[in-house]
């Protein structure tokens, strides 16, 4: 294929992929925020981690609510469990790749915290076992996964799924997803009372 029919194959995958989102139930991401929004006027906080590019994402996800994403507030509590060198390698190397997060949501998470896990593959035994210590501990919990969800999207309350095979097309997916979920959170977090998930069927 020459440069411009890649370029346009991109795209037009991109696009697609976003039309199917446009069109399916929405109900998932509104769910999403209002359990952080609920957590945040709580005085919780969002738990939120990932592999690779979905570990890109849950600290981008933090920035945007410790940070800003498009309004001046005061900060909101989000942290990304996937930044800590000291202790993903401390963990890793004593527990287990596999434990990297859950040991965190058991070190840091409280009853009515928020705990996101971000898979692409909907299979990261890592991200699983995370959700699985949240949901012991009281936290909500909340999968933004790709292909079919696998058991990633069964392990937690709230799915949101990005249905495709490819992994960029899903992460670029997921970073639109994100950011509705941003705009939901901190206009429910600088308006006035109004639960920010309410969308009807």
């Amino acid at each position: 294929m020459r440069a411009d029919e890649i370029i346009k194959a991109t795209l037009a995958e991109t696009i697609a992929l976003h039309e199917q989102l446009l069109h399916a139930d929405p109900r998932p991401i509104g769910e999403a925020a209002d359990a952080i929004v609920r957590s945040l006027r709580g005085g919780g906080k969002l738990l939120v981690f990932g592999n690779g590019g979905s570990a890109a994402d849950a600290q981008h996800v933090a920035a945007e609510l410790v940070g800003r994403f498009s309004r001046e507030r005061a900060g909101l509590a989000a942290v990304a469990l996937t930044t800590d060198t000291s202790v993903l390698t401390s963990v890793s190397n004593d527990y287990g790749f596999e434990r990297v997060f859950a040991r965190q949501i058991e070190a840091l998470g409280r009853p009515g915290d928020v705990a996101l896990g971000i898979s692409t593959s909907g299979q990261s035994p890592n991200v699983v076992a995370a959700l699985q210590a949240g949901r012991a501990r009281g936290l909500r919990t909340i999968a933004l996964t790709g292909r079919d969800g696998g058991v990633v999207g069964r392990a937690a309350e709230v799915h949101i799924n990005a249905p495709s095979p490819s992994t960029p097309r899903i992460q670029e997916a997921h970073r639109t997803l994100l950011h509705v979920m941003c705009e939901l959170v901190e206009r429910a977090m600088t308006e006035p009372a109004g639960s920010p998930g309410k969308i009807d069927a």
